[in-house]
């Protein structure tokens, strides 16, 4: 049997379909992001008669009612939604909502003396040549002999038959031949959520959160459209506080709906540290409510698929869409979330600088309403959150195959009657002595600034309220928080002076410390041994140079806060390799205390 079929059927007819829901378009693939001119030259194909390609359908799998009945459900628009969304725009004149989900028409105006399409625009709403908008010659009242008396009277070089003819050949662009592709709905999930991924990356890059999505959203039975809207939102207005009043202007149906009461308070909560995508959202919701990780998994079920059986279900189909909702809505709770930035703070993550891996965050959050759901203590979940997102940044736990991970480590989290005991476990594993005294240390030799090593460095100073290098009463929090740079320790201008010209070499993160920019200034291009020189001599006749420090017992904690060894006093150029050296293992031991803290 073939895995599809290739039909041809008309633009009226296929709009139709939408109408009549026997096509459901799933909103969530993207927002309507065509830019008017293409929806203009699409229309133009149309009318000269051009192919405009295939819209490809698929149909769910047949699903067992409890009754022993088979049950057929929608078609999901596979490809093709921003197609049929502008022909639905043009012809029908519906509006559109666009990024900032603000409902718009898009005007197409046409001029039967040229035969052009253009965008509507002042211009072109002044000149008696164009019909301004085109959706008025598919109207089902549109006449067309007063339009040709009226037309005819207003641009008499064009007679009653040629503008006849023309308006018949744009009123068939309804009748243009259209292809559809119809996968068969013998399909399983994998291959179908390939098809998707691969058909639409050509144009933005989708994947299977996308087809996920798109599941959800076609099914109005189990409250699919509403769960869709809620993660969507909520994902949205977390990035973008303003798109509320759109929201709440444009989807009145939503807004008053329990759904929108649960996620409105984002408008006005402002951090970035986890600013969460749809997908991220979709993610941490199945993880730690289905205790899966591939969101295939998630399609299946959605579909009613009996992993065991290999049989569709309507019973799994609606159990997963119950699941599926209520984890979403702890999600977006604002007490869940809110407390969990709390823990994500308390480990020293104060800015969005300093996340690394979206994959860490996700799964610390779906651990954390994994234990939240299953009544673990308060105080214990803080711990076991913080350690364990902390452990997956130092082991890049999640940089690689992330769904198996995902899925094997909220498993375990679930089969320990302690969840501490899953964390020691891994800690004893791969945090041991040979990884602080050897692996850590190799990993600060770089010089990518957003290393997550040197972002862990960062969060130990933030934790400990580490005073900035050479300062007095300026935190490295304080900084962060400000938007202050890092500087160098080895000067960059004295480093290129004396021979290290490549970038690799001088901005490696052992050469980084946070600094005030007045400390930095005054330092300017003089090596270690000179500017240091100065601080030894502040410290001692009490007049200040650089900085604020003159006392000896505060220069000495200020170096220890910022993993500065005090050889740095006598240090010049050929020194640097030595430098960096005794400093990444500071910086180790300094993590390794910081991670053992927590």
């Amino acid at each position: 049997m073939s895995n599809y079929n290739v039909n041809n059927t008309t633009v009226n007819i296929l709009l139709g379909w939408i109408e009549e829901d026997i096509i459901a378009i799933p909103e969530i693939q993207r927002p309507f992001v065509w830019k008017p001119s293409k929806v203009r030259d699409l229309l133009d194909s149309l009318y000269k008669d051009y192919p405009v390609g295939y819209i490809i359908t698929w149909q769910n799998p047949d699903a067992r009612l409890k009754d022993g009945t088979i049950s057929q459900g929608k078609r999901i628009l596979i490809d093709g939604q921003q197609r049929i969304t502008a022909l639905m725009a043009a012809i029908s004149g519906k509006e559109v909502v666009n990024d900032n989900y603000q409902k718009k028409r898009i005007k197409l105006s046409f001029n039967p003396i040229t035969e052009k399409f253009e965008v509507l625009n002042p211009a072109i709403q002044k000149d008696k040549r164009w019909i301004p908008d085109i959706s008025m010659v598919f109207h089902p009242q549109f006449d067309t002999f007063e339009f040709i008396d009226n037309y005819c009277q207003a641009n008499p070089e064009i007679t009653r038959n040629e503008l006849n003819r023309i308006i018949q050949k744009l009123i068939q662009v309804k009748q243009s031949s259209i292809g559809v592709i119809e996968l068969a709905h013998t399909l399983d999930i994998e291959t179908v959520t390939e098809i998707f991924i691969r058909i639409n990356s050509a144009g933005v890059n989708l994947s299977q959160a996308d087809f996920a999505m798109s599941k959800i959203s076609v099914n109005d039975e189990f409250d699919g459209p509403l769960i869709r809207k809620t993660i969507d939102y909520f994902s949205h207005m977390k990035k973008s506080p303003s798109i509320y009043d759109n929201i709440k202007n444009n989807d009145t149906d939503f807004a008053s709906s329990e759904s929108f009461s649960k996620i409105k308070w984002v408008k006005d909560y402002h951090t970035s540290i986890y600013e969460p995508s749809y997908s991220d959202v979709l993610r941490v919701a199945f993880t730690f409510k289905f205790l899966r990780g591939p969101i295939s998994n998630l399609v299946s079920l959605l579909s009613g698929r009996d992993f065991e059986s290999r049989e569709y279900k309507l019973e799994i189909t609606e159990n997963s869409f119950r699941e599926l909702k209520d984890g979403v809505f702890k999600f977006v709770d604002e007490t869940n979330f809110k407390r969990f930035i709390m823990i994500l703070k308390s480990a020293g993550v104060i800015h969005k600088k300093l996340v690394r891996s979206q994959n860490s965050i996700n799964f610390a959050y779906a651990l954390f309403l994994l234990l939240r759901e299953r009544g673990v203590n308060g105080s214990q979940i803080n711990i076991i959150v913080r350690k364990w997102y902390v452990a997956s940044i130092l082991t890049e736990r999640y940089s690689s195959s992330p769904e198996s991970t995902f899925d094997f480590d909220i498993k375990r989290f679930a089969s320990y009657d302690d969840p501490m005991d899953y964390v020691n476990s891994v800690e004893a594993g791969e945090l041991s002595e040979a990884y602080w005294d050897n692996i850590l240390i190799a990993n600060l030799d770089t010089s990518v600034t957003s290393s997550p090593y040197f972002n862990l460095f960062m969060m130990a100073q933030i934790y400990q309220k580490d005073v900035a290098f050479l300062s007095k009463s300026i935190t490295v929090q304080q900084l962060i928080e400000e938007r202050g740079d890092v500087h160098h320790v080895f000067p960059k201008k004295y480093l290129q002076k004396n021979g290290y010209n490549n970038r690799r070499q001088y901005n490696q993160i052992a050469n980084y410390v946070y600094t005030e920019q007045v400390v930095n200034l005054a330092i300017k291009d003089q090596s270690p041994g000179v500017y240091m020189a100065k601080i030894k001599q502040q410290v001692e006749d009490h007049r200040l140079q650089i900085g604020e420090i003159g006392d000896k017992t505060e220069l000495k904690k200020n170096m220890e806060e910022n993993c500065i060894p005090e050889s740095i006093y006598e240090m010049e150029d050929l020194d640097y390799p030595q430098f960096l050296f005794e400093r990444r293992r500071m910086m180790a031991e300094k993590i390794k205390h910081y991670f053992q803290s927590l």
